[in-house]
């Protein structure tokens, strides 16, 4: 097994796992409703995260392995908040769905053949020739960061 083939399976391992560990830290807050601080609360990070993967990152790897160089628009996170929070969503439900829908990508991303992660993606202002693989990646980080932060109010 090469090098590569190595990292992008330990990427998705990384990445059901970090999936895992939100959920699990963000069930863990004792109040989900108190500001983070970056200004957010655990329960608007939460709902922050899984709409990021559900309708960004995990939408654009599905998209770039399925479709022929699809192209992707800018996305503000803030502004789809502000519109779009719901504060009364069970936490618990948001997590679950979370979960299973990382749960669904790696298991796609799995049986893609190795030349699968290379397909290629554009975007109005990262530009062209982003990958699948560097989709996924940016999903992965994206979510370590939110845990990073839940996990840092967690241990005050």
């Amino acid at each position: 097994m090469s090098e590569l083939e190595e990292y992008r399976i330990r990427m998705l391992e990384r990445l059901e796992e970090a999936a895992r560990a939100f959920q699990a830290e963000c069930l863990a807050a004792e109040d989900p409703y108190a500001p983070l601080k970056q200004g957010w609360n655990v329960h608007q990070t939460a709902v922050h995260t899984r709409d990021v993967d559900r309708l960004i990152y995990g939408l654009r790897a599905r998209r770039t392995a399925l479709e022929d160089n699809p192209g992707f628009q800018s996305f503000d996170g803030n502004a789809f908040m502000a519109k779009n929070y719901d504060a009364s969503e069970s936490l618990q439900d948001l997590l679950t769905g979370f979960v299973e829908d990382v749960d669904a990508l790696v298991e796609m991303l799995r049986d893609l053949p190795p030349e699968g992660w290379s397909r290629t993606s554009s975007h109005d202002t990262l530009g062209h020739g982003l990958t699948l693989q560097s989709w996924v990646e940016k999903d992965l980080a994206h979510i370590e960061e939110h845990l990073k932060d839940v996990k840092e109010q967690n241990q005050k």
